[in-house]
């Protein structure tokens, strides 16, 4: 991969890669790894903020925690979609959503924190909305791709000493699901709006002690509960173009479908799931040209596929976190 943007170059993407590697670790200590000083890489940081759309957070896994996780297609009255999706957009159960089908289909993930909330918005609010025509919900059942493995890890941006230097030390996964308890929520809550709080700020927003946050915060990292995650425009790394696939293979393929899907350059995320497919991924191309050569490609010559359906997006209206749009 190469930085395809006037804006920015090959060290903006070793940052971040090495982000992606680590969401918390310290310009200095990022800079070490890189060969640059921790001012360049803080100057870089913020400009990638300012103009990249890069933000990092915090994001609770709901597969380490063995909650509920969906995917929803809901076909709209046309000229609605976009007032649908920004409603969505600031629920903070939802953690992606795009624009489809020309602009008539939301196509977005959520993560209900319990079966009240599934069902408030599967069974209520969804259906009770006159502008939605047509609900398909996707349960997520084992996810092959994506979460806490990042997109640019698949292009060797870094070497793996550099990984390795990057990497968070942590101990052993404790066994079983990990969990989030109350007294978790007030840090989270500045993780999710800010994956690189600092303990300072982290002390103040919990009431705990420095010691005692930093203690929890790599529990939790550890178990998995939690991870820090990054987005940013693609369109930067010259890969403007995603799509969602919905596919649908025989059941004695599936597991190895998806495997298969996993180690392709093109997947930032594929997933088991139950519903009208069997297979949810999402590709990142750098056009429409190259979206057709993978379908017809690395995609079509896997055994098993049965069926493939192909959602370009529009417009994302929302990765991890939802910067209101101006109008």
């Amino acid at each position: 991969m190469r930085m395809e943007s006037d804006t920015f170059d090959e060290l903006d993407l070793r940052v971040l890669d090495a982000l992606e590697v680590n969401g918390r670790a310290s310009f200095s200590r990022i800079g070490a790894v890189l060969g640059v000083s921790d001012q360049t890489v803080a100057r870089r940081y913020r400009r990638l903020c300012a103009e990249g759309g890069l933000r990092v957070v915090g994001v609770r896994d709901p597969a380490a925690l063995a909650q509920d996780h969906w995917t929803l297609r809901l076909r709209c009255v046309p000229d609605s979609a976009l007032a649908i999706a920004d409603a969505l957009a600031k629920r903070p159960d939802t953690n992606w959503i795009g624009l489809a089908a020309g602009g008539t289909e939301v196509i977005f993930g959520t993560r209900p924190r319990s079966p009240g909330d599934r069902d408030d918005l599967l069974l209520g609010k969804l259906p009770r909305t006159p502008r939605v025509l047509e609900i398909h919900a996707h349960q997520i059942l084992h996810r092959f791709y994506g979460g806490p493995s990042g997109w640019l890890r698949k292009f060797g941006v870094l070497g793996d000493d550099q990984v390795a230097a990057l990497r968070p030390e942590t101990g052993p996964r404790p066994a079983g699901p990990a969990r989030i308890d109350p007294e978790d929520e007030p840090l989270l809550d500045v993780l999710e709006r800010d994956g690189r709080a600092g303990y300072p700020e982290l002390q103040r927003a919990t009431g705990r002690s420095e010691s005692a946050v930093k203690r929890r915060l790599a529990a939790l990292l550890a178990s998995g509960a939690v991870y820090i995650d990054v987005e940013y425009h693609s369109e930067i790394l010259g890969y403007p173009t995603a799509a969602v696939l919905w596919l649908t293979t025989s059941p004695a393929a599936l597991h190895r479908v998806g495997e298969a899907l996993a180690a392709h350059d093109e997947i930032a995320h594929a997933a088991a799931t139950a519903g009208p497919s069997n297979i949810v991924a999402t590709a990142v191309v750098r056009s429409t040209a190259d979206l057709y050569a993978y379908l017809s490609g690395p995609l079509g010559r896997l055994e098993g596929v049965r069926h493939v359906e192909a959602s370009p997006f529009l417009r994302r209206v929302k990765q991890l976190t939802y910067p209101r749009p101006a109008r």
